[in-house]
């Protein structure tokens, strides 16, 4: 736009530049608050249409953590990986259960398992290592 025809060129001398008397082209009046004020009553329908899930409640994280568990037939995969030993713990599982069974021996390293989990692969003539707090 060419100088000449800016608001400023032909606002000179007016003080207000048409703005009015108390600053009203400054500040946060003019774009109807600070930040996300306002989003229950002006600017409703912009929070409705670009915020949808601004409000209310949103599920809950539970205090509370579920272990995660791997069963017995899962170590098959290990097993056929050509794996003797693994650590669970360093992938991630919690806890070892039962379900399922073992055909060939293998070493589990892993924080908790369940009596009869620990009993298919001493059967199976592997070896379960408990770590951590729950080790006898």
């Amino acid at each position: 736009m060419p100088h000449r025809l800016r608001k400023t060129r032909w606002r000179r001398g007016s003080r207000t530049h048409g703005y009015g008397r108390v600053g009203q082209h400054r500040k946060s009046g003019d774009r109807g608050g600070y930040g996300l004020a306002g989003l229950r009553k002006h600017k409703r329908f912009y929070m409705m249409k670009y915020m949808p899930d601004h409000f209310g409640k949103h599920g809950f994280v539970s205090r509370f953590p579920r272990k995660r568990s791997i069963s017995v037939s899962d170590l098959e995969r290990f097993i056929d990986m050509g794996m003797e030993e693994v650590d669970l713990t360093k992938l991630g599982f919690d806890k070892l259960v039962s379900k399922g069974r073992i055909s060939k021996p293998i070493k589990v390293i892993v924080r908790e398992a369940t009596e009869r989990a620990i009993e298919k692969v001493r059967e199976a003539g592997g070896e379960v290592v408990l770590s951590g707090a729950e080790a006898d």
